[in-house]
């Protein structure tokens, strides 16, 4: 079962059970997919699952009676849910919240019921509802319709529908017929009607004419005991062609009843006790003939299948050497060597056979079984043959015979990568809603999980194990078709079934060996995917800092702009010159590389994320900022992918490459503002600034700031992203397929989002107010120096340089006169320290709970020598003194 059916179903649960409060479907479906393994089925597991839910139950032979009659029509995951159910009665407060929560439904459903009553009152006022009220008066009352109660039926409806019609309703219909037509299969052939009109295009009794050739028979009990055995003969031989006798007749309460029932018959009453006595016994072949030919000709019909029709094929040919034996037996008897003893003698071998065709059509028949259901049963059939080695090979044969036209699909999925499935009834399904071209556009596509999917439904026992490589190998192989290659397996030979497992699972690994390590190879080689890795982290991760270094000399004027007023081609241009005059020059893949902007920041992209993911309470939030950025917020690299590449650097992969390039382009950003700063405040001594109490104050935050920013990079870079590469390198050189090289690039890209912050909202908010408090401050800083050497160059200009510095300190001691600057940086300081000292409790916090070791490693470089826990410490103290 798929992630998404999970959900769904965990979702639909919660609903029934209208729980609105707690942890949402996505949680519940997270800890089943963890825990999900098969449930493997033993008689004493079913018979104490039985016997538990018996005890509990207040009508136990109801129970007993229904588990029989779903066994009996072969339901698969009948055992599977009786254990469920056996769990459940055990939990008596679960037991009584389902109880508690059934009454309440059915207490809406009838106030809902009400409702509609009243509704259907009113509803033949309008036009159409007189229509809706003809057409319920055009249904009879009993069950059973005639033919023309159906096509007046059909007359009615078609009227209402076309009197009702829209475009819309039109629309909808035409869809939902294209799906129903795909579901059912397109292109079937219809047979003629008139293959139900003539009673005779049948192997099977027929009851037309009977009461007139009735008139011309004897009552048999009037003629001799040699002669009764004679015609007793003469109808058993028709008997066993399906052809009724004069004698021996089927009951006439059973002429009218549903046609899958089994025949039985009456011998006339006058006829010899012991011949009566020998003839019933040859009477069940009779019966189970009857059947056979019945399921035959019904499962021969094009909408059942091709493991039907090659089912029905098998038996076919069975009965065409029972037909050689009748008209053997007819010989003896025109040459007077036939008697009853001979016949039940002769007919044992063929009695069991038609017995065992019987048998398998009851169990189709009341299974409504199809394809992969129908394999299963006849596998399990085989097995319960063991003992008997003639029913052993005849159920064999049948289910051989059976397995062809499914192991043919196989063979051309394994071996070809293409899947030809008229009926729907192969273990993989195709989707082609989910196309290749979407990988690279859609965040949320799910092209390699979810174009070709496995139906448990579909899988037929004896290959429930190897499923999942019957998946992988066709998909692997479909990827390489379409990047053009020739595909010719050499281990390809033909499946057939048999009872040692070993022997077609065998072929099957073979297929997927070859499969996964083709496609490993293109990739690997030929496409360069560990290159295209290197050359993505060179970019994204900022694993070469002179791109970055140049790039920002080249464009940070251009970035600092409002994201409306960049010119993208403009920016593009100079992305390429800072590549080209750099060591990334040396890259052969630059120029897949180009440049974006978003019309969001970091942080509202991650609430987008999570909210397609299901993954957050607040799925429309939006950022008050968001269309006032700037382009050094709204910048992002991106990078073209093309096929077969594209699976492992779809849209998501690359989004979340540019996440964390996002948030390390902008901590490097902020450590070139302070570093600017920093060289700015070395000319500031030549005004004798550094004199001033508030400037030792700001340099000292300057510092923070810096230490945060630096151990933050460091962090991320060196201890997150650096070790992950290395464990991703590791483990693609040891990789044996696709879905290998997707599993490890996905965990490589999770943790480094993980422990870099970024799939925590809290902390990533914490990290950007550090951020914007540090931008600010800096801005701020810039703006007081640039007016100091204003002051400078102005009073250059009207007095000799002795004075200057005098003209500028006194300027400066007009503009702090007011406090405003020490208030300002006080200001700074506290929200940074407020902000800091949030960041390492969040981080503590988690480091404890969620386990998360690698994030104390920041808490560590960022309060290295407590110098934050004792000034937390001191607020604290702070507060409760002035709360006194």
């Amino acid at each position: 079962m798929s992630e998404f059916k999970i959900h769904h179903h965990a979702a639909e649960l919660l609903k029934l059970f209208n729980v609105t409060e707690g942890d949402g479907p996505e949680v519940y479906a997270e800890l089943l997919t963890k825990d999900l393994t098969p449930y493997v089925t033993t008689q004493i597991s079913t018979h104490t699952a039985k016997r538990k839910i018996a005890e509990n139950s207040p009508s136990p032979e109801d129970f007993l009676k229904k588990y029989e009659e779903l066994k009996s029509k072969n339901v698969r995951e009948l055992d599977s849910l009786t254990y469920l159910l056996s769990t459940i009665v055990q939990e008596r407060y679960l037991v009584k919240f389902i109880d508690r929560n059934d009454k309440e439904r059915r207490k809406s459903k009838e106030l809902s019921g009400s409702s509609a009553s009243n509704m259907a009152a009113v509803a033949p006022t309008t036009e159409l509802g007189k229509e809706i009220d003809a057409l319920t008066k055009a249904i009879p009352k009993s069950t059973l319709m005639t033919q023309k109660d159906v096509q007046d039926l059909k007359t009615k409806l078609a009227n209402i529908t076309a009197n009702t019609s829209t475009t819309s309703s039109t629309e909808i219909v035409k869809v939902l017929r294209e799906k129903h037509a795909k579901k059912m299969g397109t292109g079937l052939p219809v047979l003629p009607s008139w293959v139900d009109d003539r009673p005779f295009l049948t192997n099977d009794f027929v009851d037309v004419y009977r009461q007139a050739y009735d008139l011309d028979s004897v009552s048999i009990g009037t003629l001799p005991l040699k002669m009764q055995e004679v015609l007793l003969i003469e109808d058993l031989l028709f008997l066993f062609m399906g052809v009724e006798g004069k004698y021996i007749t089927l009951k006439d309460e059973v002429k009218d009843v549903e046609k899958k029932s089994k025949k039985s018959f009456t011998i006339d009453n006058s006829t010899d006790a012991s011949l009566c006595e020998i003839v019933h016994r040859m009477l069940p072949m009779c019966s189970n003939y009857s059947l056979v030919c019945r399921f035959i000709e019904s499962g021969s019909h094009f909408g059942k299948g091709l493991v039907s029709h090659a089912l029905c094929s098998a038996m076919r040919s069975l009965l065409k050497d029972y037909y050689i034996f009748v008209a053997q037996l007819e010989q003896q008897f025109r040459k007077g060597l036939l008697t009853l003893q001979k016949i039940w003698f002769y007919i044992q071998p063929s009695m069991k056979t038609i017995d065992i065709l019987a048998t398998v059509a009851i169990m189709i028949e009341r299974g409504d079984c199809k394809g992969a259901a129908i394999l299963t049963l006849l596998h399990e059939k085989t097995e319960a043959y063991t003992g008997d080695p003639k029913g052993k090979d005849l159920c064999l044969y049948l289910t051989q015979a059976a397995c062809t036209p499914y192991f043919d699909i196989l063979q051309k999925w394994i071996y070809e990568g293409i899947i030809k499935d008229p009926y729907n009834e192969f273990l993989v399904a195709e989707h082609e809603s989910f196309a290749k071209e979407r990988v690279t556009e859609d965040y949320n596509d799910q092209y390699w999980e979810q174009h070709y999917t496995i139906e448990r439904a579909r899988i037929p026992m004896f290959l429930e194990r190897v499923a999942e490589k019957i998946l992988r190998a066709g998909k692997y192989l479909n990827v390489i078709r379409q990047c053009g290659m020739t595909l010719e397996c050499p281990h390809a030979q033909e499946i057939v079934y048999c009872l040692n497992e070993r022997d077609y699972v065998e072929h099957i690994e073979k297929a997927y060996d070859y499969a996964s390590h083709t496609l490993l190879d293109q990739l690997l080689s030929e496409k360069k995917l560990m290159y295209r890795l290197r050359s993505i982290k060179h970019y994204f991760l900022l694993d070469q800092g002179d791109f970055f270094v140049g790039f920002m000399d080249l464009a940070e004027e251009e970035l600092k702009k409002n994201m409306d007023d960049i010119v993208p081609a403009r920016l593009e241009a100079l992305l390429d010159l800072a590549v080209r005059t750099s060591t990334a020059n040396s890259d052969p893949f630059k120029d897949d590389l180009t440049c974006d902007l978003l019309p969001y920041d970091l942080i509202t992209q991650l609430f987008r994320i999570l909210s397609v993911t299901g993954d957050t309470n607040n799925p429309n939030y939006r950022d008050p900022q968001e269309s006032q950025i700037s382009g050094l917020e709204a910048f992002t690299l991106d990078y073209e992918v093309k096929w077969p590449l594209s699976l492992i650097l779809s849209k998501k992969a690359l989004t979340k490459y540019q996440m964390l390039f996002r948030h390390l382009f902008y901590a490097k950003h902020v450590e070139r503002l302070l570093c600017q700063l920093w060289a700015s405040n070395k000319q500031a001594k030549r005004h004798m600034l550094h004199k001033r109490p508030w400037y030792s104050i700001a340099f000292a935050l300057r510092q923070r700031m810096i230490h945060l920013v630096q151990n933050l990079e460091y962090y991320m870079m060196f201890e997150v992203i650096e070790p992950n590469w290395h464990l991703l390198e590791d483990n693609l050189r040891s990789v044996t397929n696709i879905d290998g090289v997707l599993e490890h690039h996905n965990d490589f890209l999770d943790r480094c989002l993980k422990d870099c912050m970024l799939t925590s909202p809290e902390l990533l908010r914490i990290v950007s107010k550090l951020m914007a408090v540090c931008v600010t401050f800096c801005n701020c800083m810039v703006r007081y120096n640039h007016s100091a050497e204003v002051q400078k160059s102005e009073s250059s200009a009207k007095d000799s340089a002795s004075t200057a510095p005098k003209v500028s300190i006194r300027h400066y001691d007009q503009m702090m006169s007011t406090g405003d600057i020490e208030n300002t940086i006080g200001t700074f300081e506290t929200n940074f320290s407020k902000f800091l000292i949030e960041l390492l409790d969040k981080l503590s916090q988690l480091s404890s709970t969620e386990k998360e070791q690698e994030m104390m490693n920041l808490v560590f470089r960022l309060d290295h020598n407590s110098f934050y826990s004792e000034y937390q410490r001191k607020l604290i103290t702070e507060q409760l003194e002035n709360n006194k």
